[in-house]
């Protein structure tokens, strides 16, 4: 099936009007032309690689929309997989934690969580998006070593991020500003959050142990195991320096702009926000993706919490890329597929799997189709697409 007069983004360059040919779930052949007879006419519609996710915190919400409120398993994990590909996303990793005593509660114990990811598992044949597992392990609380074992070796765990949410580092360094956004939240006065927040410093520091031996034994599984291993808010340059010696491949949401820096001299892909790239700030102050991408810094753009923000903030950074939409398509694509160790993806050329989004760039831009393995999984109806079986 041909799919014609298409404005097709490849890795290096935008064909103005071309075609792609799709044959048996691959990309046979890419043409910078049109060809008469297409299966499908794009009429000047962008047509991309599919997305690739490295990091969306969806999950939880779907499979309970309201605290204590759960919904069956098979719907939540359904709305997600819906949710994915209409923002255009063939391949996503569910980012999730493992911590009973976080301010998610319950979602995060043990038990629940292993449930959704093995659910998630269980159901990948019959959901449109390809799944897999971001497991975010918290490095001070290795009670949780054992649960994240259990499931790297049956194979359940596809990517681990190292993080550390104590407050007066990484993502929360600056204290004084987490100490109010606390007190707006919870509705306390500064003197009352001021002392939350030292209660938690102090309960990190008492439940962490022995922190190297806790990070050691995860890089080790990862390692045996051929899991990817990210670092998450690095903040300084020792930081990211301890992590590269670890064997992480990616330093996810760095928080500073020398931390992002330090990331690209050891070499490891930066991954930032969607959401912070739209909009162009950190909703918790810390470094603007925008920042990040006009400084040479930015590698993958990841849906965090809201994944119809990839086109849209693809289209924003290709305002200013060096190679324009070319370039911003890259982060949500080839980029984030290589890091991840995906070589099938991430790109419209032969040989490569026929994941692609057809797309307008109107306005903040439109996700028309997504395709995964030439099939359609998302339509909105304005482009005819053969339905996948």
């Amino acid at each position: 099936m041909w799919l014609s007069d298409f404005q097709v983004v490849l890795a290096d360059r935008v064909l103005s009007r071309g075609s792609v040919r799709v044959e048996d779930g691959r990309i046979a052949e890419v043409s910078d032309h049109v060809v008469a007879g297409a299966g499908l006419w794009g009429d000047g519609l962008l047509l991309m690689p599919g997305f690739v996710d490295m990091h969306g915190d969806m999950i939880e919400r779907e499979v309970e929309p309201r605290p204590n409120v759960r919904m069956p398993m098979e719907l939540g994990l359904r709305d997600l997989d819906r949710r994915l590909a209409v923002a255009g996303v063939t391949t996503g990793y569910a980012a999730v934690s493992f911590h009973p005593g976080s301010a998610y509660g319950h979602m995060r114990s043990y038990d629940h969580t292993k449930a959704m990811l093995r659910g998630l598992k269980d159901m990948r044949d019959q959901l449109k998006v390809d799944h897999r597992v971001h497991a975010r392990f918290e490095v001070t609380f290795p009670d949780a070593l054992h649960v994240v074992e259990e499931l790297i070796r049956e194979g359940t765990v596809d990517l681990v991020s190292l993080t550390d949410h104590t407050p007066g580092q990484g993502q929360y360094r600056d204290l004084e500003r987490h100490v109010q956004s606390v007190a707006t939240n919870k509705k306390l006065s500064l003197e009352e959050a001021r002392a939350e927040v030292q209660r938690r410093i102090e309960h990190k520091k008492a439940e962490s142990g022995d922190l190297m031996a806790t990070i050691a034994a995860i890089t080790a599984l990862c390692h045996a195991h051929g899991v990817r291993l990210a670092s998450h808010d690095d903040d300084t340059v020792e930081k990211v320096a301890l992590m590269q010696s670890l064997g992480a491949d990616i330093s996810e949401f760095p928080v500073t702009a020398e931390a992002a820096a330090a990331a690209r001299r050891c070499g490891l892909a930066t991954a930032m926000g969607a959401p912070n790239a739209l909009r162009g700030q950190s909703y918790s102050g810390n470094l603007s993706a925008r920042d990040a991408h006009a400084a040479g810094l930015l590698d993958i753009l990841a849906s965090d919490y809201h994944p119809s923000a990839i086109l849209p903030a693809v289209l924003e950074l290709a305002k200013a890329d060096l190679e324009g939409l070319a370039g911003a398509t890259r982060l949500a694509t080839l980029n984030p597929a290589r890091a991840l160790g995906l070589t099938d993806r991430g790109e419209i050329a032969a040989g490569m799997r026929a994941d692609l989004v057809v797309a307008d760039k109107t306005g903040i831009g439109h996700v028309r189709a997504t395709l995964r393995a030439g099939q359609k999984i998302f339509s909105d109806g304005s482009v005819g697409l053969p339905v996948a079986a």
